[in-house]
């Protein structure tokens, strides 16, 4: 048995425990495996701190702790102090500290005759099954601490507020869930899980716990690439639309790797032509592929778009998390074997909407089918025709035009390097390899929302914009020229196949 004093248990290691055990044990005892965050999950941090901040705009006359998390002792006495102050109508980021485990409370509010009630404030915009125990574990350490709570709940931002005022509504664009039946019929459980958890930090080894579904589930852990390093390359848990049922039979079986299921075992017709692609080390190329490209009419559009959705809108008519078009590009392919590239960015921070409507029904001209990855493009131009009516007969023609290039492939082609996923991150190089999204600096969309928003931002210098506006006109064009890349490279091995 350790010795050694078990470290102090907080509201986001408990919730790390619910999810796995050996992730709070790494938190706590080895860190330092973690990986790094990504500039997009941080991006969605600062995101979440950002709606925070315009929370504590409802309680003017509450007052924001000071101390750190670091000084967390320092916080619980200034909050003690606080809560004996009668004009103080809230304490925001409230420090709390019992039975071994430490909380900061978002937002407690006073609610008179010595109770409160206890708000946590999540950028979210619905009620998440996590954030049950999230605020659970809050109200186990302020009851233990005496303090009354007449309220629990939930503050997340409203997404069918419509922002079309001058200045935002805070009383709209929040809701309040009540969640304080639910959070006391939790109790039981909650002392239940601090106590298994206590008991996992005791122990002096690791516990042996198995990479799976879990490890994403309601987050993706921080330790996901040291937990799988040494998983097989074509692991079952990447099997395309495998459920947990059969995961689970697999598993069972002691079955990880996809060239060892047992040809008895139940699969789809697409998770056949994955393992079978995969024993054999061989790509599969129907017949009907050919037929597929032979559909598109010249010029061929490949085109892209990356979008912004705040969570505070910044913009006139538009909702909380609402998809805002800030750039496209479109790589036009004439029959004559020539290659054209245009390209829209809006740099300004303003309502770009309109002006990348009018730049895209000019590149898209009335000829020519166009390619997209995904059908998410056809969403925005049907978002845009509801918004902009003068351009709406123009945006609801091109639909037409749409052909869905993962659809095709995910359908007609699967490379064994794909490794069960039809991204255009894992096709690209599988069909491709010299070309690879890895040293773009900016390399998903999540990025690209993140990096435009910073772009956009008054208090980014003028080099640090210029930068990102290059950084982001290179990963949208990279996106389009890769279409083109690999439906040439498509067409090729279909005709050194010979497959008609």
């Amino acid at each position: 048995m350790n010795s050694r004093r078990s470290p102090t248990l907080s509201k986001s290691r408990f919730l790390a425990g619910l999810q796995c055990h050996l992730r709070l044990w790494y938190q706590c005892y080895a860190p330092q495996l973690a990986s790094e965050i990504s500039p997009a999950k941080q991006s969605i941090f600062d995101s979440a701190h950002e709606v925070e901040k315009l929370a504590r705009q409802l309680y003017p006359r509450g007052v924001l702790i000071e101390e750190d998390y670091l000084r967390h002792e320092e916080a619980v006495t200034s909050t003690a102090a606080l809560m004996k102050d009668s004009k103080i109508q809230a304490i925001c980021e409230a420090a709390f500290l019992y039975d071994g485990v430490r909380v900061r409370a978002d937002i407690l509010e006073r609610f008179g005759h010595g109770s409160w009630n206890l708000v946590e404030v999540k950028s979210s915009a619905s009620v998440k099954h996590v954030y049950l125990w999230d605020i659970a574990v809050q109200y186990y350490v302020l009851t233990g601490c005496a303090v009354r709570i007449s309220q629990a709940g939930i503050l997340h931002v409203n997404n069918q507020y419509f922002y079309d005022e001058s200045e935002l509504d805070l009383d709209s664009i929040f809701t309040f869930a009540d969640l304080t039946h639910q959070v006391v019929h939790l109790q039981d459980e909650i002392r239940s899980n601090l106590s298994d958890l206590k008991a996992i930090l005791a122990k002096e080894n690791a516990p042996e716990i198995k990479p799976s579904r879990h490890c994403m589930r309601p987050y993706l852990c921080e330790f996901w690439e040291y937990c799988t390093r040494k998983m097989p390359e074509f692991w079952v848990l990447n099997l395309n639309g495998i459920n947990q049922e059969k995961l689970d039979q697999l598993t069972e079986s002691e079955v990880q790797d996809i060239r060892d299921i047992p040809d008895s075992f139940a699969l789809t017709r697409i998770q056949n032509r994955i393992r079978t692609s995969i024993i054999n080390q061989q790509e599969y190329i129907s017949k009907e592929l050919k037929a597929e490209f032979d559909e598109a009419s010249y010029p061929i559009h490949f085109l892209d778009f990356e979008t912004v959705g705040p969570a505070i809108p910044r913009y006139t008519s538009t909702r909380p998390y609402q998809a805002i078009p800030f750039q496209w590009s479109n790589h036009i392919f004439y029959q004559n074997g020539t290659l054209e590239h245009n390209e829209y960015l809006c740099c300004e921070d303003k309502d770009p909407r309109e002006e990348f409507t009018i730049t895209l029904l000019d590149t898209l001209g009335n000829d020519g089918s166009i390619f997209i990855y995904t059908t998410y493009e056809k969403d925005i131009i049907r978002q845009l025709a509801e918004h902009l009516p003068f351009y709406r007969e123009q945006l609801i023609e091109t639909l037409d035009r749409f052909i869905d290039l993962c659809a095709i492939i995910r359908k007609y082609y699967y490379h064994p390097r794909f490794y069960g996923s039809f991204s255009l991150k894992f096709v690209l190089p599988a069909l491709l390899p010299e070309m690879s999204y890895e040293n773009l600096v900016i390399q998903e969309g999540n990025q690209a929302s993140f990096a435009y928003l910073r772009m956009i931002d008054p208090s980014t210098p003028p080099e640090a914009k210029r930068t990102i506006r290059n950084n982001l006109l290179k990963y949208c064009g990279y996106d389009t020229l890769a279409m083109v890349k690999i439906r040439a490279e498509l067409l090729k091995r279909i005709s050194e196949n010979s497959i008609v």
